[in-house]
Order: structure tokens, then C-alpha cells, then sequence
């Protein structure tokens, strides 16, 4: 094995087989496991309170509408500038300065009287949102590399439950808190849980092996990081039509349920819950079945599953056989987009895991709009299935690569 620095080799050495307690990669880990968590809840905390807000400034749905995209347009822009910033700082920095951003700025909303002061407030939020995502996601590239174990759909069920637990607290407090009282304890909890994890990430610099040094390294040749981009975008591909479907549900499948299949009010509201916590559930287990099957076959199999879930879903004629197709449709999708990252990550570090991740968030905006569109020119089912082709497409995409990816030492 590659001689390592000092740095490296002791955690290294501790995660193979020391003994707990003084492991700094397990206590990595746990903190960015905790940031992971506090996106979502944070993330998920707001979007309860959406409604709230809407009715506080007097927005019309137009102009509400124009607003959210301070989300997208901060989230992007600062998704292609965050690469460029862990290389010069660290992930483990701006992990935490994006945390802080984040926990600070969902407070922000609630205190604006109009569209235009709430859509620009929301592209502090949504910076610090796109930051944050590509900075952890970096983070846990280079964890992944040290301890050596897929376990990077970890990290993602943990924004998964965070989310869950932030919307489910907000659904309880949301008749009793005023949306301003509500954020601002949001506000408070991400400072204090900031303020326990991110010591931990600024003790401890990213601990990325010699030789899991990224194929687009600067240090590499220039065909490398030629070869290394292209990969990097067909894994963003990838990321980009499985976000499309989470997006999609989302927004549109309980309006499917009670449209289509004449769901009452409380079963239709399930439809995204049954989702969620399948793709939940897929990802608690994903290091196992990465393990097991190993990222391509995760990637073709989890597209396929998909795929097959959200055919049904979109064209059953009973909500039973919908929520079924929902809830295999999550399991499906849950490993595709974290083993994209992190595919795209190993092969060009923090820039990668930023165009990746880029092209993943747009696919989750992309896909309400485009389903929308559909819905209307023909047919909410009939526009639900393009949640099946693009996860088909995953897969295919998936399959074909899989010569490319191991050739440059990462299948």
C-alpha cells in the first residue's frame, strides 16, 4: 500500500481495526451525519411554513412563484462556486461556515412583507443551501475514501430523516407558532448543533488517502482530467433524472392519488410520506447492498426498480397499487443519487462533487414544472411516467459506463 502521511495513517489504522473510542474518522462520521441531518430538517422546516408566509406578504402565486426561485438561483450559483472554495480552504470549513449561513438565514423569511424582500432573502437562504450540500457531499467523498466502506448512502438517509422530523415537527407547531417564532427556533437549533459538530470537522482536516487522489487533480494529466469531467457529467446525468422523480412526487403525488384515483385528503397526504420513508429505508441499507452488489449493479438495479415502481404508480387504476408503486419507486431511486456523487467526487474531488450535485438539484426543480406542463397538454399519469423513463434512462446510462468508470479506477 502507498506510504501515508501522518494525518492519514492514524485514522486509517484506528478504522481498520483500533479501538473505538479515540477513532477520529468514526467522530467525523457522527458530525457529518449530523450536518447531513440538519440540511434536511432545516430545508424541510421552511418549506412547511411556505403557505404561512405566502398569506404574510400578500404574494399572489405568480408572485410567490418568482420568490422560490431565489431558492434555485442562490442554490446554483453557489453550487458552481463551492468546488473552487473547498480545494482553497478545505470541505470541512465551509461545511461548517455553510451550516452557520443556513441556521441564520431561515429566519430571515418571516421577517419580509413583500415578494421582492422574500425572494431576495431567499437567495441568502438558497446559497447557503447549495453551499452546504456541496460542501458535506465533498466532506464525505474524501470520509468514504478513508474508512474504505460505500457508506455514503448514510449520509443521505440522514437527510432524509432529518427532513421527515423537520416537517412533521413543523405540521405539529404550524397552528400553534407564528411562521417567525417557529424558524427562529429553527434558527436556534441549527446553532447549537453547529456548534457541537462542527469542532469536530475543524479539528480534523479531510482525511483522502494519496491514493484515492481524484482523477481531474490538477497534479494529473491534462487527458485525465479531460476523461475525468465527461465522467463527472454523465454521473450528474444520472443524479439529475433520479432527482427529477423525488421533485416530481413531491409536488405532484398526492394531487395524482386525489385527482386521478379519488384518494380522500388523508390517504393522498401519504403519498409522498410512503415514498419518503422507502427511500429511507433503501438507504439505511445501501452500504450493505453497495457491499454486496457493488455501485453499477446498484445503479442499474436501483433504476430498474424505480422504473418498474413508478409504472405502476402513474398508470395503477386503485390508490392501494399506486402507493405500492410509490413506495418501490423510493427504494429504487434511494442509493442512485448519493453512489452519483460520489462516483463523481472520487473521480474529481470537490469540483466534481459540485457539478454533479448541480445538475442533481436542477433535475429535483426541473421536474414540478416539466410535470406540470405534461399534466396540462395531456395527462397527469401519462406525465407521472417520465419519472419512470429518466430512472430507465439511469440505469442504461449506468450500465453503458460501467467499462469507462473502471478503466479509470474507480468501478
Amino acid at each position: 500500500m502507498p506510504k501515508m502521511n501522518k494525518v492519514e495513517a492514524a485514522p486509517l489504522g484506528s478504522a481498520l481495526g483500533g479501538p473505538p473510542a479515540p477513532d477520529p474518522l468514526a467522530r467525523l462520521r457522527t458530525a457529518l451525519t449530523l450536518f447531513f441531518a440538519l440540511d434536511g430538517f432545516l430545508f424541510a422546516g421552511w418549506v412547511v411554513r411556505i403557505p404561512a408566509i405566502k398569506q404574510q406578504t400578500g404574494a399572489s402565486a405568480g408572485d410567490l412563484g418568482l420568490a422560490l426561485l431565489g431558492v434555485s438561483a442562490g442554490a446554483v450559483v453557489t453550487m458552481t462556486l463551492t468546488g473552487r472554495l473547498c480545494r482553497r480552504f478545505g470541505s470541512h470549513p465551509v461545511t461548517v461556515a455553510a451550516g452557520l449561513l443556513l441556521s441564520l438565514s431561515i429566519a430571515l423569511p418571516p421577517l419580509t412583507h413583500s415578494a421582492l424582500a422574500l425572494g431576495l432573502v431567499l437567495l441568502l437562504f438558497g446559497a447557503a443551501y447549495g453551499g452546504i450540500n456541496v460542501a458535506m457531499n465533498s466532506a464525505a467523498v474524501d470520509l468514504v475514501a478513508a474508512l474504505r466502506r460505500p457508506v455514503m448512502p448514510g449520509f443521505h438517509a440522514a437527510f432524509s430523516l432529518g427532513g421527515m422530523l423537520g416537517a412533521g415537527l413543523g405540521g405539529l407547531v404550524a397552528g400553534s407558532l407564528s411562521p417567525t417564532v417557529h424558524l427562529l427556533g429553527l434558527t436556534a437549533a441549527g446553532l447549537v448543533l453547529t456548534g457541537l459538530a462542527g469542532p469536530v470537522l475543524l479539528r480534523h482536516p479531510a482525511p483522502t488517502a494519496p491514493e484515492t487522489r481524484p482523477a481531474g487533480d490538477a497534479r494529473g494529466p491534462a487527458r485525465a482530467t479531460r476523461r475525468a469531467r465527461r465522467l463527472v457529467a454523465v454521473f450528474g446525468v444520472i443524479a439529475l433524472c433520479t432527482a427529477y422523480g423525488e421533485g416530481a412526487l413531491a409536488d405532484w403525488g398526492a394531487l395524482h392519488l386525489s385527482q386521478d384515483l379519488a384518494a380522500r385528503p388523508g390517504v393522498a397526504a401519504t403519498g409522498y410520506a410512503v415514498f419518503a420513508l422507502a427511500m429511507t429505508a433503501g438507504r439505511l441499507s445501501g452500504t450493505a447492498l453497495l457491499e454486496r452488489l457493488g455501485q453499477t449493479r446498484t445503479l442499474v438495479a436501483g433504476g430498474a426498480t424505480a422504473m418498474a415502481g413508478m409504472l405502476l404508480g402513474s398508470l395503477a387504476p386503485a390508490v392501494w397499487l399506486a402507493l405500492l408503486g410509490f413506495a418501490v419507486t423510493g427504494l429504487g431511486l434511494a442509493n442512485i443519487f448519493p453512489v452519483a456523487i460520489a462516483r463523481a467526487g472520487a473521480l474529481a474531488g470537490p469540483g466534481g462533487v459540485a457539478a454533479a450535485s448541480t445538475l442533481g438539484y436542477g433535475g429535483m426543480l426541473l421536474g414540478p414544472p416539466v410535470i406540470g406542463f405534461l399534466a396540462e397538454w395531456f395527462s397527469l399519469p401519462l406525465a407521472l411516467t417520465t419519472v419512470a423513463a429518466l430512472a430507465g434512462v439511469a440505469a442504461l446510462i449506468g450500465w453503458t459506463t460501467r467499462g469507462a468508470t473502471a478503466t479509470a479506477g474507480q468501478g
